[in-house]
């Protein structure tokens, strides 16, 4: 393993940390309202799936439940991803608020039961993204491989707080980086390969904040390369 990948794995995980810190640290009614207005954003600006996969929010990630109850009721099924082995795909299975769930080996909710899907479109927690929709993921590499494997690659959409933005990731060659970014802000759309707001009030696009939410920003050089407006 090279010193260059070695540094970077080291920055990514004190990276992790940072953010998971920072969402820790959310007050329990500050975490409700942010998670309320990426629901309202996701609801006027995603299209509308026939399967969509979501993650059981756990620590502090945003709660899109309500989301799925919106579209439920449009006849959109849900469904909660199923790690199978450490070196396997995810698999999903169907959701429902009557689902019965118990604790995987990471201890994150999972249904036991219920009909395997295959989502055209998955809501992601990520720990930060950057200007070119690469995200900090949680180091497994699940959904990573499990993009890979797809026969027919689903609409991915990141669910984060706008804290969590990147100048960039320094993103490795299996990293695949996801179509919108939804934050407490409102929609980013990936757009020639680069991150673009969708400012709906003027009806156009916009960079994206240049928020420096990096650890040890000098580590990689220049703090400011790969950041949009910059």
């Amino acid at each position: 393993m090279n010193s260059r990948y070695e540094d970077s794995t080291a920055w990514r995980r004190a990276l992790r940390q940072d953010m998971a810190s920072r969402r820790a640290a959310l007050a329990g009614a500050e975490h409700e309202a942010l998670s309320a207005r990426i629901v309202a954003h996701a609801l006027a600006t995603l299209p509308k799936p026939r399967v969509a996969a979501f993650c059981w929010p756990i620590k502090h990630e945003p709660d899109v439940r309500p989301l799925l109850a919106n579209w439920r009721s449009a006849d959109v099924r849900a469904a909660l991803p199923v790690v199978v082995a450490e070196s396997e795909a995810l698999r999903f299975r169907e959701w429902s608020p009557d689902s019965r769930l118990e604790a995987d080996r990471y201890g994150i909710p999972t249904p036991s039961a219920g009909e395997w899907l295959t989502p055209d479109l998955i809501l992601l927690p990520l720990n930060g993204f950057d200007g070119a929709g690469y995200r900090l993921g949680y180091g497994g590499g699940y959904f990573d491989r499990t993009l890979a494997a797809a026969a027919r690659r689903p609409r991915v959409i990141g669910v984060i707080y706008e804290y969590a933005f990147i100048a960039t990731i320094h993103p490795q060659p299996h990293d695949i980086p996801v179509d919108y970014v939804v934050t407490e802000r409102g929609v980013y759309a990936r757009t020639d390969g680069r991150l673009r707001f969708l400012d709906r009030t003027a009806g156009s696009y916009s960079s994206p904040p240049c928020y420096a939410a990096e650890i040890a920003p000098d580590y990689f050089g220049d703090p400011t390369a790969g950041k949009p407006g910059t």
